[in-house]
């Protein structure tokens, strides 16, 4: 390849992955509700929420990060399970399990719901859900490709769990980790 067409290629790939990127600070993006759960204050029922969202920047134009969401019957709150990969710079486990908005923007993508768990049963299925997530062999460890990572997780749980149903699209990078 010709030296000027080498360089050519090159800012070519640069401006193209410069307008992939969301243009704003992960800081400011939206972690609103997607206003996609049931409203647990009003629902008696369990229910059980697997979602995805694209990735951060450029990179959710190929991947997506998973966490799931449960409430049991007559709570009033869900609580979310889900790996990240930044708590490990503060001295934390990757692993996040507890109360928050169930189906919140992941840092200004809006989630998409992968699959509804709701009422008779559910509860049973939300105690298989919490010891998979409390028994994830990768706590203190996080690498973006291959894997271990957020969908990782989400894949441990769903092999653990089977009765969970759950199949995770080819953009949740790091599924197959498990394997």
């Amino acid at each position: 390849m010709k030296p000027s067409l080498f360089l050519l290629s090159c800012c070519l790939v640069a401006l193209t992955m410069t307008a992939c990127s969301s243009g704003g600070s992960w800081r400011e993006a939206s972690r609103e509700s997607a206003g996609i759960a049931p409203e647990p204050a009003s629902t008696e029922e369990a229910v059980l929420h697997v979602y995805g969202a694209d990735a951060w920047g450029w990179r959710g134009w190929f991947a997506i990060h998973t966490w799931i969401a449960a409430k049991r019957s007559g709570d009033h709150t869900y609580k979310v399970y889900e790996v990240v990969g930044w708590r490990l710079s503060r001295g934390l486990p990757v692993v996040r399990i507890g109360p928050d908005i169930p189906d919140r923007y992941w840092f200004g993508a809006r989630p998409k719901l992968l699959l509804e768990h709701r009422g008779d049963g559910v509860d049973e299925l939300i105690d298989a859900v919490d010891a998979a997530a409390r028994s994830y062999p990768w706590p203190s460890i996080y690498k973006a490709v291959p894997g271990p990572n957020s969908n990782t997780f989400t894949a441990w749980i769903a092999k653990n769990v089977p009765q969970l149903g759950l199949q995770l699209p080819f953009s949740a990078i790091g599924s197959g980790y498990v394997n």
